[in-house]
């Protein structure tokens, strides 16, 4: 006869075993990778992107590109063990796919060989031949500062949940009341290229100043190129595709961390976000629950009368998204916003030929280009993906960290050039 203690035992052995299974499908375990593939997916009707927002939310699969609209395409990393059940599910509501990365594992692994190759070459502690850590790119920024006074300013602005200083570079010698463009990085770990890629602007226009004076005299720069610190940290220890910030959400799985990109606090949760921890898009308890989220709010509505762009530079897809996130529907005055993203992303072909195209975002609420231009009233406002369009994703080869940068430099130059001749007074 089972005693008092079997009776009561059995049902936590049995919700514990579940919980293990449960979590054993989450995608943000990536401790084994061997046989994942990338899938890629053409929604071709809106019923198509409809049923993949839904498998996204369910958090099953780490949805490398999210669904947006008709034609755009999607991309899927999928484990082996969930690849014959996700292939027949899309045949089965007509959603052809194609496998983009066939060997994920693989690729990191080349990945890995190839940053530690390029990191042993380097000759300087901050370089663009490969990628480097958080405290690498924070104290580079404090050397930039010691070295060009008259131009360069750091200031500390806040601390991350683990403790990690927040940074934030002003560059500019046109003093108060010139128009200001605010630039970050960084906000999903896992798109290195990103503040690769702000770094590699701000030193061009720190070491090249006397090419960029009219632009430095007259609009004021604010860099952030990691806003989550942790994150980014998480990818270089532990887990390369970590997405999310690091904090502790008290789930029973043990799932940590906030999409800080649906963390905004402009109809925060409405669309394309999750309130399961364990999801790649949990939006987080509540608007800006993430403290680095809150310190780049405070900055960025410190100086929102003299911001007129704000540029967030994310990886992949090759795109110039403008607002909103959180509707289909495009703000009033989205032919202005559309005419600058399209002269910008002529400016990154005119480089190396890499097109860039130029669409409204949709899709998902709580991101930080929704806010900007919603609630601090930054009127051109973007969200710019990076290099490449699929081949490498997030786990772009170093040698096009320099590449990437210079083509959208290109692109900062036509948006600094357009707010000095529209805004300087």
């Amino acid at each position: 006869m089972p005693t008092l203690a079997h009776t009561i035992m059995r049902p936590l052995v049995l919700l514990a075993s579940s919980l293990l299974v449960l979590g054993a499908a989450r995608p943000h375990d990536c401790t084994n990778l061997h046989g994942a593939q990338v899938l890629r997916v053409v929604p071709e009707r809106a019923g198509q992107v409809h049923y993949l927002r839904g498998l996204l939310l369910q958090g099953n699969y780490d949805f490398w590109t999210e669904p947006r609209a008709v034609g755009h395409p999607v991309d899927i990393m999928v484990r082996a063990f969930q690849l014959p059940q996700l292939k027949k599910t899309l045949s089965q509501v007509g959603l052809r796919y194609t496998v983009k990365i066939s060997n994920v594992a693989a690729l990191l692994a080349k990945e890995r060989t190839t940053q530690e190759a390029a990191r042993a070459s380097g000759s300087r502690a901050m370089d663009w031949t490969s990628y480097h850590t958080y405290q690498e790119i924070m104290d580079w920024l404090e050397s930039l500062a010691a070295d060009h006074p008259d131009l360069c300013k750091v200031e500390n602005v806040g601390s991350s949940f683990e403790g990690r200083t927040m940074k934030m570079l002003t560059l500019g010698k046109g003093g108060p009341g010139k128009p200001a463009i605010f630039i970050d990085g960084g906000i999903h770990a896992r798109e290195w290229i990103s503040p690769a890629t702000v770094t590699y602007m701000i030193n061009e226009l720190v070491t090249k100043r006397d090419t960029y004076d009219d632009i430095l005299s007259n609009v004021n720069f604010y860099f952030m190129p990691s806003i989550n610190p942790d994150g980014y940290d998480y990818t270089f220890t532990d887990d390369r595709l970590w997405r999310k910030t690091r904090s502790d959400t008290n789930s029973l799985l043990g799932c940590m961390g906030v999409d800080p990109n649906r963390n905004w606090g402009f109809h925060w949760m409405e669309i394309g976000a999750s309130d399961d921890p364990c999801s790649e898009v949990y939006a987080g308890t509540e608007p800006f629950s993430e403290v680095e989220m809150r310190n780049v709010r405070d900055q960025i509505s410190q100086r929102s009368s003299s911001i007129k762009v704000y540029l967030t530079y994310h990886s992949y897809s090759q795109v110039w998204l403008y607002p909103w996130g959180w509707t289909s529907q495009p703000p009033e005055d989205w032919q202005d916003l559309k005419d600058l993203a399209q002269s910008a992303a002529e400016g990154v072909l005119s480089v190396h030929g890499t097109l860039y195209d130029v669409h409204n975002s949709g899709g998902a609420a709580g991101g930080s280009d929704d806010w900007a231009k919603g609630e601090a009233n930054v009127k051109y406002s973007y969200t710019i993906e990076l290099r490449d369009t699929g081949e490498y994703g997030f786990l772009l080869p170093p040698e096009q960290i320099i590449p990437t940068g210079e083509e959208n430099l290109e692109g900062l130059k036509v948006v600094a050039n357009f707010i000095k001749d529209t805004y300087d007074p």
